[in-house]
Formats: structure tokens, sequence, C-alpha cells
């Protein structure tokens, strides 16, 4: 198996996290997304949506799509589990990741896809184009604002997001968080002055806007998988030769520590 990712997006990282918690070694090939190398023909040939990341096996077969990567390695290496150990616990584990995906990430995907310069015509990830709405970022903006309030009060009741474990709905939620944190750096993100509950006890203040502050619950969580491992791996041997050069080797990945880190800085290069 090999995984083509970038380090600049976010649904990457979600993968790389899970790799590291499983304790699951593969070579990496990198896919410049500054260099729009995802939607090369070269790339499309792999997967045609022409988004990161995308796991291909052994004889060939390409999976993109986060969830369906995750229960592919879940069936291959279920050691330890990360999609729940039960039915029930299954159920309520794809739940609450859906809860965080559609609350929580796709809000900020959706605010950094309809502002960002550099993606006009690219509001939607994808082989098709589509034009930026700048109207929908204050609502993304307000979406956030309520996915955090909605994820402490979760939080204060539980120890993981999805109730006693730590699961994939975690690393999703983590990385929302991350995401949504580097996106406020930005100018066009800031969500205004008002305060909602524990998530604005402490704004940060520029130009008379604010930002808010990360969920409280989120730092246990972070401790938990987020340390970003140096290292370069090595390129796969098979990289298919039609593949845009060079590909830079990334960071290895993300490994389990139980001690804080410090973020990492943020990348200005397009998401997917």
């Amino acid at each position: 198996m090999k995984l083509y990712q970038s380090n600049a997006s976010p649904n990457s990282r979600r993968i790389r996290i899970y790799l590291a918690e499983k304790g699951i070694a593969m070579p990496i090939v990198p896919v410049d997304l500054g260099a729009k190398e995802q939607i090369s023909d070269a790339y499309a040939a792999i997967n045609p949506r022409r988004v990161v990341p995308t796991l291909v096996l052994e004889d060939g077969t390409a999976i993109g799509e986060v969830p369906a990567i995750l229960q592919y390695l879940e069936e291959v290496h279920p050691e330890p589990p990360l999609l729940g150990a039960t039915p029930k616990a299954r159920a309520l584990v794809t739940m609450w990741e859906r809860r965080v995906e559609l609350e929580g990430f796709a809000s900020v995907m959706e605010a950094v896809r309809n502002a960002v310069p550099g993606l006009k015509n690219r509001a939607i990830a994808g082989p098709h184009d589509y034009d930026q709405i700048p109207a929908l970022v204050e609502r993304s903006r307000q979406r956030i604002r309520n996915f955090y309030a909605d994820f402490n009060s979760r939080l204060a009741d539980v120890p993981f997001v999805a109730g006693d474990e730590f699961s994939v709905a975690d690393i999703t939620a983590v990385v929302t968080v991350d995401f949504a944190t580097k996106a406020a750096g930005l100018v066009w993100f800031r969500v205004g002055t008002r305060q909602h509950g524990s998530v604005a006890g402490g704004v940060r203040r520029s130009s008379g806007t604010a930002s808010p502050r990360r969920p409280v619950g989120y730092g246990a969580l972070r401790t938990r998988c987020v340390a970003l491992a140096k290292g370069t791996p090595k390129r796969s041997s098979s990289i298919p030769k039609a593949i845009p050069a060079p590909y830079a080797s990334p960071s290895q990945g993300e490994k389990t520590r139980r001690s804080n880190s410090a973020l990492a800085g943020a990348s200005r290069k397009v998401p997917e």
C-alpha cells in the first residue's frame, strides 16, 4: 500500500494521525497542492476526483475519501480499534465523527474555499470548477462558533468525542480545530466580537474583530494525537513516471505522544 497525500491538506492529516495511532507504516507519495498537482491529468489517472488523500493498494486499486480509507485500514489492521470495538461503539463513533465533519470540518472548509483568493473558481474541491460565494463565509463563521459551543458541551460530559474511548471522531475533531485556528490567522476569517460560552472566553482582537479561542476540551485530545514527527520517509519506488516531479519528501506523519506540543506553522497552500 502507499498513500498519496499533502502536508497542507487537513483530510490527509486525518489519515496520517490514524496511521500513527495504529503504528502502520507505508510509502508516502507527496502531492504538491500549491503547484496544483492534484488537478493534473497524471494524478487524475489515480483519483479522477482530483483530491487527496488516496490510498493505493498492492493490486493498483485506488481508494479515495477519508471514511473509505479508514474503513479499509480498520478491517486490515483492527487493533487498536479506532472505529469502535462493538456494534454499539461503531455506531456511536460513526455518528459523532459525521457530526464533527458536517458541523465543524465542513464549516471551516466552506469558509476557506469561498474566501481565499487562490481558490477563485475552486470553491468546491473536485474535478469541476465552481465560483466562490463570499456571502457563505459569514454563515460558515456562525456555524464554527456553534460547533465550538457544542463541542465544549459534549466534552464536559465525556472524556472523548464518541464516549469513553479515543476514536477517529477525536482525530477529526482535533484536525478541525487546528484547521480553524490556522484559518483564524487570516483577516477574512475574524468572527466578530460577540462571545459564545467558554469558547470565546479568551478572544484574540485585531482591528476591532476577534477570533474564538479553541474549545476548552481540545487540549487533552491534542495531547493524545497531534505531535509532528521528524524524518523523511523513502519515496516509493513504484511512483508512476507520469506524476509531475519533483516531489519534496514530507514529514513522516503524525506520531502519538502524551506531552503537549506547539502548533505547526500555518500553511498557505491550498487545502483539499
